[in-house]
């Protein structure tokens, strides 16, 4: 049971976007739901900050949070500000998401001794990237990090990194299958039977994803498969620091060989229209675009780096590139285009079947729901001593 008095225990997810938490982890905020939680989701409000109330029914507080913000004005405010609606909420446990989040929340619970678990979803600019303002945030998490009652990563190797850096100590750690996915949300699908073969990468348009390579590997099999159609799906406008400006996207889509779609607010009519999705990013946690396709029997091209290596069987249910080469991608993606039909249709049937088995939602749901129980329980226990 979530709760030990007459009212339901109070979780709260914390992450720099609503997005974020709707897309990547609504499996976990319905399973504490349905649970008999009350969840409070505190993140930035955007556009789906609505679809957590309305749609999810749990509620949403919003979070002054900018991600590439550096100023120590402006961050202060952001830790002071959480560090208050915390104390109004009173929650029983914190589960945090991204990197900002899981510091400045991490910081907070540890002040308020609050019990708390930090995701790690990815690494990012932090760790891909060197200065010493980075090596400061890293810092920072370690000292988060040591306070959790757990650490989940989405990948071995960034739990390998986390140990050697220590930056996690004695906190007991977790492996999840990334997010997980549902599915029967993400259904199998054929893949299109006739002509013209569609490559698309989903993601946040930013550089550390990617999406410059993909664009130029795309323009030169242009040259050579002018049939061949490249498609793109993501938000604009990203508060990051390699953030991609509508510029430089504006003059892509000049250029009349990529297809940007914009952000979609449901990706699988998409997906199920396109034969292969790739994703070249530099570091990933556990990449939720290769898993949703892989479920709707997509293969998938994806960098030979921490988390996107995770996310394929190589030669079964896709292909690695190098990260950061062009040309790498561009061999892997002139492979599918030049592979039979029956080939492609082969991965992607192999891609599904190790969703299944690997990847379910209800995996990490459980994990969740097996942590905050554990917890919950310790206080009981020691309430009940108190009181003998």
């Amino acid at each position: 049971m979530p709760t030990h008095d007459a009212q339901p225990s109070t979780v709260v997810l914390v992450s720099n976007s609503s997005f974020f938490l709707y897309n990547f982890h609504r499996g976990v905020i319905e399973g504490l739901r349905d649970s008999g939680y009350r969840v409070v989701c505190l993140a930035p409000t955007d556009a789906h900050s609505a679809y957590l109330v309305d749609e999810l029914r749990v509620e949403h507080r919003a979070l002054g949070m900018e991600g590439k913000g550096t100023s120590l004005i402006g961050e202060g405010k952001s830790l002071l500000a959480l560090l208050g609606t915390l104390l109004k909420l009173k929650p029983r446990y914190v589960l945090n998401f991204t990197i900002k989040a899981n510091v400045y929340s991490g910081l907070a619970c540890r002040l308020l001794k609050i019990p708390y678990t930090n995701n790690v979803s990815g690494l990012g600019t932090a760790f891909i990237h060197d200065s010493w303002l980075f090596r400061r945030v890293r810092a920072l998490y370690g000292f988060a990090n040591r306070g959790a009652r757990c650490v989940f990563f989405e990948n071995r190797d960034d739990q390998r990194l986390f140990m050697r850096l220590g930056l996690q100590k004695s906190t007991p750690s977790v492996v999840l299958p990334g997010a997980g996915i549902d599915p029967q949300r993400f259904a199998f699908a054929p893949q299109p039977q006739t002509p013209p073969l569609t490559f698309v990468l989903v993601a946040r348009l930013i550089g550390d994803k990617g999406v410059r390579e993909y664009v130029m590997a795309a323009e030169r099999l242009h040259e050579r498969y002018p049939q061949a159609r490249f498609w793109l799906i993501g938000p604009s406008g990203i508060s990051n620091r390699t953030a991609i400006s509508d510029e430089e996207i504006a003059a892509w889509r000049e250029r009349g060989v990529l297809h940007y779609l914009g952000e979609q607010r449901d990706v699988r009519p998409f997906l199920a229209e396109a034969n292969v999705l790739v994703l070249p990013s530099y570091r990933e946690g556990m990449p939720r675009t290769v898993l949703e396709a892989a479920s709707m029997g997509r293969p998938a091209i994806v960098s030979d780096v921490p988390g996107c290596r995770s996310s394929v069987n190589p030669g079964v249910t896709g292909w690695l590139c190098e990260a950061a080469n062009v040309e790498s991608l561009e061999q892997q993606m002139q492979g599918c285009l030049d592979m039979p039909h029956a080939a492609l249709m082969e991965a992607g049937q192999a891609a599904r079947v190790r969703i299944e088995r690997e990847f379910d939602q209800q995996i990490v749901v459980r994990a969740y729901l097996g942590c905050l129980q554990h917890t919950l329980d310790i206080e009981l226990r020691k309430s009940v001593l108190a009181t003998a």
